[in-house]
């Protein structure tokens, strides 16, 4: 791999812009830095160590459409791990113009009490509630905002301190969701750092505009991930977890979003189309809402 701090250039003359996306090893993710790779830049891929082999699969699928790429194990919450994933990045590959902070975790958890109802706890339950319909700990709280906020925080602060020093702008994105426009009653947590990383993502908008540095967020609803699926399966297991959840309302589509829907928004947002856009968190089939429908209540 080339090494330096200059932009490589592409056979053509055109500059090869360089990207880095975090939670890379499956969903959102994975599609994203596939969906980058195919729109011509080099892409850096991150996740824990524990999902090596699933980055070292995703490196190489990229490596096979003629992309450079790169695979940087850290976990985004320790700032040095952070600092030192960018500057890794910019000595492999040679810069970085797109950093797009998609790692992240969901954990439910109710704000007082259990949303939900159960029978007397047999395995079947315990398995399932282990998982969620409980209230948020103090723990499952500062657990959540240090991966989805301050991971965030601090993938945007090392990139733009990167981008500013390189003179030529960029495209920084994160991980927002219609949860952060309108909140999740059993994913307090969740909802919370969601709407924080808007007001993260347009201040860094406001302060980092003058340096030709763009910062966005996608902000989808229901997508086909290997994390929702989890998630409705536990349910499913389970009929009275549903009993008093509100009923949801499919989709104006009438289907749910693939990873990959999520990736073409980013795409648009990372291409040098989309300067005059900042500030943003774009929606989309977010109509999806959650329609207060209570049954059984005694």
């Amino acid at each position: 791999m080339t090494s330096g701090p200059l932009a490589i250039m592409s056979e053509s003359g055109t500059t090869r812009r360089i990207a880095l996306v975090t939670g890379a090893a499956q969903g959102i993710g994975r599609a994203i830095a596939i969906r980058l790779a195919d729109d011509g830049l080099d892409v850096a891929v991150n996740d824990i160590h524990a999902k090596k082999d699933l980055l070292d699969s995703l490196a190489s699928e990229l490596l096979a459409k003629g992309r450079r790429s790169y695979i940087v194990c850290a976990d985004v919450s320790i700032e040095e791990e952070v600092k030192g994933m960018i500057d890794t990045v910019v000595e492999e590959l040679g810069g970085l113009d797109v950093m797009v902070a998609n790692a992240g975790i969901f954990k439910t958890g109710s704000l007082i009490e259990s949303l939900y109802t159960f029978p007397p706890l047999t395995e079947m339950v315990l398995k399932v509630s282990a998982h969620a319909k409980h209230p948020a700990s103090v723990e499952h709280w500062n657990a959540t905002f240090e991966v989805n906020v301050k991971g965030t925080f601090l993938c945007y602060k090392y990139a733009a301190a990167q981008m500013i020093s390189q003179g030529r702008g960029g495209r920084i994105i994160g991980p927002s969701s219609k949860n952060g426009k309108r909140g999740m009653p059993d994913g307090i947590a969740y909802s919370s750092t969601k709407f924080a990383i808007r007001g993260l993502t347009q201040a860094a908008a406001m302060e980092l505009g003058r340096h030709g540095i763009t910062v966005n967020t996608y902000a989808p609803g229901a997508i086909d991930t290997p994390m929702m699926q989890t998630t409705r399966a536990e349910r499913a297991l389970n009929p009275h977890a549903n009993r008093d959840r509100p009923a949801r309302v499919p989709p104006a589509v009438g289907y749910d979003g693939k990873s990959e829907d999520v990736a073409s928004i980013v795409s648009y947002l990372a291409s040098k189309e989309a300067h005059f856009i900042t500030g943003s968190s774009l929606s989309y089939v977010w109509l999806a809402q959650l329609v207060v429908r209570f049954t059984d209540l005694v």
